[in-house]
């Protein structure tokens, strides 16, 4: 949410900088994430200044150029090429001076230089209004009245209003701090400066109903307040009005939208203004959607109604979505003379559920949401009333309607001054807390030692408890200000699942140290990264804040991924990250949730250096990290190796000990890797943590270093091209469990000195006795037993 420092300072008087304000308004739980200097017209103008033509001659070398010489006022003509067909000698004209930036209406920002164009010097530029920011036309260059005074800045003749855009961070509790009024309020509990809301008064024939009568068969719609306003003009608001709306990053459309957007972010209540003529019956009648029924808003779509919508509807036809859009065929145009002013407060969830049905987030929408204030309508409709009578004529013929079936009162709490002092840890003097209970609107009715009654307002609907107004006191008075104990009595007990912990803490100690950074994703995913038959198995999220947060991830893949490509696009291509995290699916009815690790590397394993070459990362650099977090962990099981099929690896290998799956890692597959126009091979492990955690917390066995000493003996097997290595190593040690240790290969050939769609593996096999020493024998046996099964298994031969 947006804020502009000097529409904030018309409502409360404070001298302080725009960073100052940012602090104090930081430190009341209303975060401001930037401060921006603004300005009507980009750069100010600086280095802009009035000048005149006094030779203009065709430019001997290009027929649409002419060379100029124009007198900027210090004494010494300077030379300037000029394309506009329109620049003539005598002209007072816009000068970019050397060493001016210019801010042009549409592109980047360009600095201006002495150069050569075409061979004539040229020292500055002869501007369009366009080049400057002043309008979009294009047609020529700018030309002054002959009144300008040569040399003067051009900010002297086109007034420049300063501001600053302070943009808060607004948490979803707080609809009442999105407005200037709302911010203010906050300020004044802080500082006990006044708020003074503008004064427009207005007045009201009350002997004349309103023509427009106003109906509410539905509970949703807790008041609805009406104007009439006749013989208004439509048409562009004044620059005051205008400047306003551009520094809090509107663009305005007309006076009347313009007046009421301005209204909405000032008080914090939406408000909308129908064409009167478009509204059949003189009735306004606020009830549900037609189930299937289309409606085309103002962005020109026809959307279809699922039936829970709030609508406005005339006597025939339905004008708006209430509290979220408003419709085509009943907005304001140039012709609009007559106009029916809208003033309402909406149920919030019920306007919460229609904008997420329809994809649609607009400001009213986004305060109706939060909840509004229903005892401000009439007061916002009177503010908007009048400034439109100030800014497009009209007049106002009737009474306002105002039709509240069932007044929200005030919350009145029992408030416990001890409970207060025991929630904060230590006491707040009583005069503090009263000044900032009255500066929140909330009031103190009764008082006593021990207690205070108190009305909260109804625009307050996240305070509802005590606790609720001790945060709002807290806040308000200082985190800062509240001592920190030396000493902290706690009564934590140990988790249950505190091994888990550990084991999580230790593997992230080893990934870190060796050059992986930790990632923290978001379970929430979109629905397109799955396939239909996937998504059967989908946790959807029945009020999605957007279609790409719509169910719960099923898989840790794209996350990571969406990681990756976030820095490939700052030029990051080399990383090696870790998540842990969750999946969701549902199955037979029940809500699974599964923990994982996940681990990503892509691109290079060093940074570049001048005596080390580069190197890119490979299934064999993720396969080592995967084994090293086995050796961290202590987990000494050979794992059995399978390759699997995998929806977005390839070349998956899976690890499994005991039956149980612990871990698959892989390439991802191109096609995954271009939904994210990641370019270059990305490999990814994902553990099932779940498994992985089980098998660190059986017992651990102990035993010594053996005495006798191991024996290496290697082999060269010649292979069918699709065994790999993984059926080697399972085929050796299920043939000999007891004496062999240790199965590594060491070399691989494929070429033309071995039979085509053949491979030969040069492999090494330790074996080791604990009891004794090993006869050549025993090893000579133990081989011709690996060998025999090779060639029985795997139609293997051993390559001379």
């Amino acid at each position: 949410m947006k804020i502009s420092y000097n529409w904030l300072r018309e409502l409360i008087q404070l001298n302080d900088s725009p960073e100052e304000i940012g602090s104090k308004l930081t430190g009341t739980g209303l975060e401001v994430e930037s401060i921006e200097a603004f300005e009507s017209i980009k750069g100010g103008l600086a280095g802009i200044v009035v000048g005149q033509v006094k030779t203009c001659a065709k430019h001997p070398n290009a027929d649409k150029l002419s060379v100029t010489t124009v007198d900027l006022g210090t004494g010494t003509d300077v030379q300037i090429v000029c394309g506009a067909p329109n620049v003539a000698a005598g002209q007072k004209v816009l000068v970019a001076t050397v060493g001016a930036t210019v801010y042009p209406s549409q592109g980047e920002p360009f600095g201006i230089k002495k150069s050569k164009i075409r061979g004539e010097v040229s020292e500055g530029m002869i501007c369009a209004e366009d080049e400057l920011g002043l309008g979009h036309s294009h047609d020529g260059i700018l030309v002054l009245p002959e009144t300008c005074e040569v040399g003067k800045p051009a900010s002297t003749y086109f007034p420049i209003y300063s501001d600053y855009t302070i943009e808060i961070g607004l948490t979803a509790n707080r609809g009442d701090a999105a407005s200037h009024l709302g911010v203010a309020r906050d300020l004044r509990a802080l500082t006990g400066h006044a708020i003074q809301l503008p004064n427009r008064p207005i007045a009201l024939t009350e002997q004349k109903p309103c023509p427009i009568k106003v109906e509410l068969p539905d509970a949703d719609c807790i008041r609805y307040s009406g104007l009439m306003m006749e013989g208004i003009t439509v048409k562009d608001s004044p620059e005051w009005l205008k400047n306003r709306l551009k520094t809090i990053g509107l663009s305005p459309i007309n006076n009347i939208v313009d007046a009421t957007n301005y209204v909405l972010h000032e008080m914090g209540q939406p408000l909308h203004a129908f064409d009167a003529s478009k509204i059949a019956g003189n009735r306004i009648v606020v009830k549900k959607a037609i189930a299937g029924s289309t409606f085309t808003t103002l962005d020109k779509i026809e959307r279809k109604m699922i039936g829970h919508e709030l609508l406005i509807w005339d006597a025939e036809k339905p004008l708006a979505i209430a509290g979220v859009f408003g419709g085509l065929d009943s907005g304001i145009s140039e012709h609009t003379q007559n106009i029916f002013l809208e003033s309402a407060s909406f149920d919030a969830a019920s306007v919460r559920k229609t904008a997420k049905a329809h994809g649609l987030s607009t400001d009213a929408s986004f305060r109706y949401e939060r909840g509004t204030d229903p005892n401000i309508t009439v007061d916002a409709l009177k503010q908007l009333a009048a400034l439109i009578l100030e800014i497009a004529g009209g007049t106002i013929n009737a009474n306002l309607t105002d039709v509240y079936p069932a007044p929200v009162a005030h919350t009145a709490l029992a408030f416990s001054i001890q409970r207060f002092h025991k929630l904060i840890g230590q006491p707040i003097p009583m005069a503090d807390v009263k000044r900032i209970l009255a500066g929140l609107d909330i009031e103190i009715t009764q008082e006593t030692d021990t207690e205070l009654q108190l009305l909260i307002p109804p625009y307050r609907s996240d305070v509802k408890r005590e606790a609720d107004v001790t945060e709002e006191i807290l806040r308000i008075y200082g985190l800062n200000n509240i001592d920190i104990p030396t000493q902290v009595k706690s009564s934590i007990s140990p988790s249950a699942d505190e091994q888990a912990y550990k084991l999580k803490h230790k593997t992230s100690e080893y990934l870190t140290a060796n050059g992986f950074y930790e990632l923290t994703c978001n379970s929430l995913t979109k629905s397109a990264y799955y396939s239909e038959e996937k998504l059967k198995q989908a946790v959807s999220i029945l009020n999605p804040l957007s279609n790409d947060l719509n169910i719960m991830r099923m898989s840790m893949v794209f996350s990571g991924l969406e990681v990756l490509q976030y820095n490939q696009n700052r030029r990051f291509p080399d990383m090696k990250c870790y998540e842990f995290g969750l999946t969701y699916i549902t199955q037979d009815g029940k809500y699974v949730e599964t923990p994982h690790l996940s681990l990503f590397i892509t691109g290079n394993k060093q940074p570049e250096s001048w005596n080390t070459p580069q190197q890119p990362v490979g299934y064999f650099s993720l396969k080592t990290a995967v084994q090293n977090i086995f050796n961290r962990l202590g987990i000494k099981h050979t794992p059995q190796s399978i390759t699997t099929e995998h929806e977005q690896l390839q070349q998956a290998t899976t690890y499994t000990i005991h039956n149980k799956e612990v871990v698959t890692f892989g390439s991802v597959k191109a096609e995954v890797l271009k939904q994210f126009d990641l370019n270059q091979a990305v490999y990814m492990a994902d553990f099932n943590w779940k498994n992985v955690v089980e098998l660190c917390n059986q017992s651990l066995k102990f035993t010594p270093i053996s005495a006798f000493p191991w024996v290496r003996r290697d082999l060269a097997l010649e292979l069918d091209k699709q065994v790999t290595y993984a059926d080697i190593e399972r085929i050796a040690l299920k043939a000999e469990p007891n004496l062999l240790q240790q199965v590594n290969v060491f070399d691989v050939y494929e070429g033309d000195k071995i039979a085509s769609g053949k491979k030969s593996y040069a492999l090494s096999f330790v074996l080791q006795d604990n009891e004794k020493t090993l006869t050549d024998q025993e090893i000579e046996r133990v081989m011709n037993k690996l060998v025999k099964q090779f060639e029985k298994e795997l139609n293997a031969s051993l390559r001379s």
